[in-house]
């Protein structure tokens, strides 16, 4: 986690879940984020059983110069890595991991930044499937952000989390995964997760994403 918003959203919905997988929506306090808020998201399942923008923070409007209330996030990633958020949010909303993500956002005009994005099950009704709390800040603020709207992201990095295994920093049950540019894209018809040899690992794969098991180096 490289922005301040992350770890604080993070921590706030560590410390305030307590035993339980995550915990319920009433039981966030803005105040107690306030650090992290104007980067803040909520995400709940739509009619189309898509998620969608329940409530968004300011910058992060900012940076699509536009609001983002009640838009579709699922449509923001380009249709390569659909398959990888919709297997990504499976993870998070059933097997209530954190999804700790990076991606390139990229404008009309073809200039580009990098985002951390953090999503956490989110706890709704007594379900955890139709509510998803996350943050989405730039790694770095070009001059032209919020003026030149994102149009196109991909996704560059990611990585699964649970953290009841142990602590975060000890965590030996992380997924790490990143894009492989070079590997073909699997059929229709193939199964979600194939194998794979990735520098000299095996790795299951998911889309264009090979999944390696296993702890830090």
């Amino acid at each position: 986690m490289q922005k301040t918003s992350t770890k604080t959203l993070y921590e706030y919905w560590n410390a305030i879940r307590g035993a339980r997988s995550a915990p319920d929506r009433k039981d966030i306090d803005p105040t107690r984020i306030r650090e992290a808020l104007a980067n803040t998201f909520i995400l709940e399942l739509d009619e189309s059983e898509k998620f969608s923008f329940r409530l968004a923070g300011s910058h992060l409007c900012t940076s699509y110069c536009r609001e983002l209330k009640g838009r579709s996030f699922s449509a923001l990633w380009h249709e390569r890595d659909t398959d990888a958020m919709e297997t990504l949010l499976r993870a998070v909303t059933e097997d209530h991991a954190v999804a700790l993500v990076t991606f390139q956002g990229t404008t009309a005009l073809h200039t580009k930044v990098t985002f951390e994005t953090i999503l956490m099950p989110l706890r709704h009704n007594g379900s955890t499937h139709t509510r998803l709390l996350g943050a989405m800040t730039a790694l770095d603020e070009p001059y032209w952000l919020g003026v030149q709207p994102i149009m196109e992201q991909r996704i560059t990095g990611l990585r699964l989390i649970w953290p009841d295994d142990v602590s975060f920093e000890d965590s030996a049950r992380e997924v790490e995964t990143k894009v492989v540019n070079d590997f073909g894209y699997a059929n229709a018809g193939a199964p979600s997760a194939m194998p794979a040899v990735v520098y000299g690992r095996s790795a299951r794969r998911y889309a264009h994403l090979a999944v390696i098991d296993g702890g830090r180096q």
